[in-house]
């Protein structure tokens, strides 16, 4: 008994001890997670200018070695895209950009060419888009070489196999069969034609008729117009020395068999619809909805205050003003929230988006729209505020996490021309965002949020959603002082609207 009392005398010694150097630990913490207190974050993005190199054979790189990995990873930037499609000839960029990597090559036939980056434990990849090409290749290091000698072959030689021209042609025919399947492709498709009008060249689709009159002859010859070194901007990384790399690139893009154009600007004659409800009649549950504005360029000065300004209308997330009232207060809908980037060639659109049922459509317009005006009439909380700037000055370092992503996000630039404009421009983003102001907010929250000129698309079953709420009346024509436009449904092979 003696001995139990003095083992419990010494634990209970033993506890108060603990307990009190516990104390005296725990006499710095906060009682609130918000209390707590973190060292200002110091971190310096890495200078575009010491990865940059200009090639004698033609191409811009961006080099940057990493040696983590025994991988290296090429994507070469292609100054190209649909918008020098030739008229009838619409699908000709996409076709050539999908069968580069996968139509085989001069020396390989499109099976062996596979067998052979399988081997190799490769990944080969192209596509053109609107705008712009690549073509990218993946590997390890140790067959670099042999990986240069395919890539050259894809960019001079690229087969063009017919039974893979034919295959891919009755893919997007198939495809286009599809257009109005899904209420979500309806909307993105709309809201362009709204957004940019119907003569914009974005707007031009390839139809069935066009698919099938393109030829061989078609994609080769959009090959060799556009696919040269002097359209060519590049991202290289990974496990290789830097100057053995640059001249490695100067053997691969030397001596180009064929010489090409360079494209001219890109067309910015954009037309944005009239102000008005544009109700495209869908037989689905619930109706998706697109409140637009006319936009900005990222070169307008007002850029970064629309940034923080969006960021605290509807982009932040949970902490923005659209998904607070229309999903945390109403529960109308899952997720709601706007976006307002800057175009590059051309301005882009503001745009609140959300999906609800069709029974409440209307109601959860009205509160968007609310918000938005609600946003021009006083400036924001000093809270919202802080966790704007906060949240992109935190994010910042996120742009640069990998050597990939640096050689990546200034290839970009260099290839849209902001490094040529603005070559500090994320060298100096953070001041710029810490210096914005509650009134620079209210400010662009003025001049660019002009509800009562919003073109509002709507995508759903239109007999339920005209249907008002008991306890919210709203009609789709007080959404608007413009007037509600019944938007046909396309047929998907001419793209043409069916009455």
């Amino acid at each position: 008994m003696r001995i139990l009392k003095t083992m419990f005398a010494v634990v209970g010694a033993g506890c108060m001890l603990a307990q009190g150097l516990l104390a005296a630990d725990n006499a710095g913490i906060p009682d609130r997670p918000e209390k707590l207190k973190f060292p200002a974050l110091t971190y310096e993005p890495p200078n575009a200018a010491d990865l940059r190199v200009q090639l004698k054979s033609g191409p811009v790189a961006y080099i940057a070695p990493n040696r983590e990995l025994p991988l290296v990873n090429i994507v070469v930037l292609v100054h190209t895209g649909s918008y020098l499609e030739p008229a009838g000839k619409e699908g000709v960029a996409s076709l050539t950009g999908y069968l580069l990597a996968r139509g085989g090559t001069k020396s390989k036939s499109a099976e062996e060419l596979d067998e052979r980056l399988a081997f190799l434990a490769a990944q080969l990849e192209s596509a053109v888009g609107d705008n712009q090409g690549s073509v990218s290749l993946n590997l390890l290091s140790k067959d670099l070489d042999e990986g240069l000698q395919i890539l050259r072959e894809v960019l001079t030689a690229p087969r063009f196999q017919d039974d893979k021209i034919a295959l891919h042609k009755q893919q997007m025919l198939q495809a286009m069969k599809q257009r109005n399947d899904d209420s979500e492709a309806i909307e993105g498709r709309e809201a362009e034609l709204l957004a940019y009008g119907e003569k914009f060249w974005e707007n031009d689709y390839d139809t069935a008729a066009s698919v099938e009159s393109i030829t061989r002859a078609d994609i080769e010859a959009f090959h060799k117009k556009w696919f040269h070194p002097d359209n060519f901007v590049l991202a290289v990384s990974g496990d290789f020395d830097r100057e053995e790399m640059t001249a490695k690139l100067e053997k691969l893009f030397a001596d180009w068999p064929f010489q090409g154009d360079k494209p001219g600007p890109i067309p910015t004659d954009t037309k944005f619809a009239a102000p008005g409800v544009y109700l495209v009649d869908k037989d689905v549950n619930q109706g998706r909805v697109s409140i637009m504005l006319p936009g900005i360029k990222r070169d307008n000065p007002d850029y970064l205050d629309v940034l923080v300004m969006n960021d605290i209308l509807g982009g932040g997330g949970f902490t923005s003003r659209i998904m607070n009232s229309v999903r945390t207060e109403q529960g109308l809908a899952y997720s709601a929230g706007s976006s307002f980037p800057g175009g590059v060639y051309y301005p882009s659109v503001f745009t609140a988006a959300y999906q609800s049922k069709s029974r409440t459509v209307t109601y959860a317009a009205s509160i968007v729209l609310q918000e938005m005006k609600k946003m021009t009439e006083a400036p924001p909380t000093d809270q919202e505020l802080s966790i704007s700037r906060r949240g992109w000055i935190d994010r910042f370092p996120h742009n640069f996490a990998t050597k990939a992503q640096v050689a990546g996000l200034y290839a970009q630039e260099e290839f849209t021309g902001r490094y040529k404009e603005d070559p500090n421009f994320w060298k100096n983003f953070r001041d710029h965002i810490k210096a914005i102001t509650a009134s620079d907010v209210e400010r662009v929250a003025k001049k660019y949020l002009k509800p009562d000129q919003a073109v509002i698309l709507i995508v759903g079953n239109k007999s339920e959603i005209s249907l008002k709420m008991p306890d919210h009346p709203v009609t789709l024509q007080e959404l608007s002082s413009g007037p509600v436009t019944d938007v046909p449904l396309r047929d998907p092979l001419t793209m043409k609207p069916v009455k």
